[in-house]
């Protein structure tokens, strides 16, 4: 077994793990990448997370469900084609931007601790003991699988991954999970021209948002003709795929083409021999870390979604942020210190959100206004043509602050980074009431929603 030395090994081709390793190359220190899928250079986002998805977002928001079903089936192999081509190129560039690295070193294979500072890497054709004083664990996340009776063998049923790479439009989708990820999917396949069913096991549509916006989220969906059913538990899922579901007090069978299980992401952490290096994991299974990333053993640290934290590309690139400094020699920012996180879900009317909701706000204690104004009065959205939703912010009452915003609208996604820009610095809401922004566009809808 050949053993290699070098000052960091990194475990992972994520977002965090790339932009460290390209750093710690720049200032000359020698790196080791370990991935064990060809297909992950560049970590979830890119490959079977945020790009790809969006890419089928923007050419089924082309269509809306229009044509004959040969002509939707036309449009969604298309539309996967150009997803390939997509993820292909990126995946391609962010490779070839560490491999020509002469300070990189990427190994292609399974990486394993087998002590405190050294991994042994499983390639296709040999196994090597590398060593490090600076281990970086930036393995991610991967799909949960529910246990259900089924759920792994049956034919026709996926995860969000084997979605994104089907052959043929399904024509009946039932997705179970009314989480944010099962709702894009939902969105993205009616507009593609599937017939869409959402299994809820809960009886509160979204609970962590505030009940209007809630259910305008529902009211645009449904209107996309996506059937909701709350309180349903699925049973078990056989050949068909047909599955057995229990709700409203008696079980019913629900065939479809295709099942997607959007029931959650957990951290990649099998087969990583942590415990022989004394790190520790969480009970939901995550790398422990601190509010530096630091693990339970000295000189190793986590980023991204292997930590539990929120699983955002962005939030992994501020993780990089986080442990790069301490590298050179600062701790000043840390997860405790990290402001106001947004976040975007891409349906076909976009929501984005920042912050309290007034719910939380109210539970907290707060004394605050609320605003809130229809995206129909705005005149960018008028010339969209999309005109549904609305816009809410909920400020202190006492101080002026901004506590948190949600946007459901065209653009909504763009928009609520003026909003992150201005709680960051702790700016009154009446600097964002009276800036002045271009017109027509949707920003200039922030006027409007802080003049109260």
């Amino acid at each position: 077994m050949q053993n290699k030395k070098f000052d960091a090994i990194i475990i992972g081709f994520g977002k965090g793990g790339k932009t460290l390793a390209g750093k710690l190359a720049s200032e000359g220190k020698s790196v080791a990448l370990a991935e064990m899928d060809k297909n992950m250079y560049g970590g979830t986002c890119i490959n079977v997370g945020c790009i790809p998805s969006k890419s089928l977002y923007t050419s089924a928001a082309a269509v809306s469900g229009k044509g004959t079903a040969v002509e939707q089936d036309a449009t969604f192999k298309a539309a996967i084609e150009e997803k390939r081509r997509v993820t292909g190129f990126l995946r391609g560039k962010n490779y070839g931007k560490l491999a020509q690295n002469p300070h990189v070193t990427i190994y292609d294979g399974h990486a394993r601790f087998t002590g405190s500072h050294q991994v042994e890497v499983t390639t296709e054709k040999e196994t090597l003991s590398l060593e490090a004083p600076w281990i970086f664990i930036n393995t991610g996340s991967t799909s949960f699988i529910p246990p259900i009776p089924g759920a792994t063998e049956t034919k026709g049923v996926y995860t969000s991954n084997g979605m994104m790479e089907l052959d043929a439009l399904p024509r009946h989708l039932v997705i179970l999970g009314g989480g944010y990820i099962g709702l894009e999917f939902a969105s993205m396949f009616a507009n593609f021209g599937s017939k869409v069913d959402v299994l809820v096991d809960g009886t509160i549509f979204l609970p962590r948002e505030d009940r209007d916006v809630a259910e305008a989220i529902k009211q645009r969906l449904e209107k996309q003709g996506v059937v909701f059913h709350m309180g349903a538990q699925t049973k078990s899922i056989s050949e068909g795929p047909t599955l057995l579901v229990a709700m409203d007090g008696k079980e019913e069978e629900i065939k479809a083409d295709v099942v997607l299980l959007a029931t959650g992401r957990v951290p990649n952490t099998k087969g990583l021999g942590l415990e022989n290096a004394g790190i520790e994991t969480t009970p939901r299974g995550a790398v422990k870390v601190d509010e530096l990333l630091r693990t339970t053993a000295p000189g190793v640290w986590a980023m991204g979604d292997v930590t539990g934290g929120l699983q955002h590309t962005y939030v992994s690139l501020d993780d990089f942020r986080i442990v790069s400094a301490q590298l050179h020699g600062k701790q000043e920012h840390t997860t405790l210190t990290r402001p106001n996180i947004p976040y975007s879900v891409f349906l076909s009317t976009p929501y984005a959100r920042i912050g309290m909701n007034e719910d939380e706000a109210k539970k907290a204690g707060l004394e605050v206004k609320v605003s809130k104004i229809p995206t129909a009065s705005i005149p960018k959205a008028q010339v969209l043509r999309a005109t549904d939703g609305f816009l809410k912010a909920v400020i202190d009452a006492k101080s002026g602050k901004i506590l948190g915003v949600m946007l459901l609208c065209p653009e909504s996604y763009e928009m609520i980074n003026i909003v992150k820009t201005a709680m960051d610095l702790g700016a009154d809401y009446t600097v964002l009431r009276d800036q002045i922004y271009t017109h027509p566009t949707m920003s200039e809808a922030l006027n409007d929603l802080f003049s109260i």
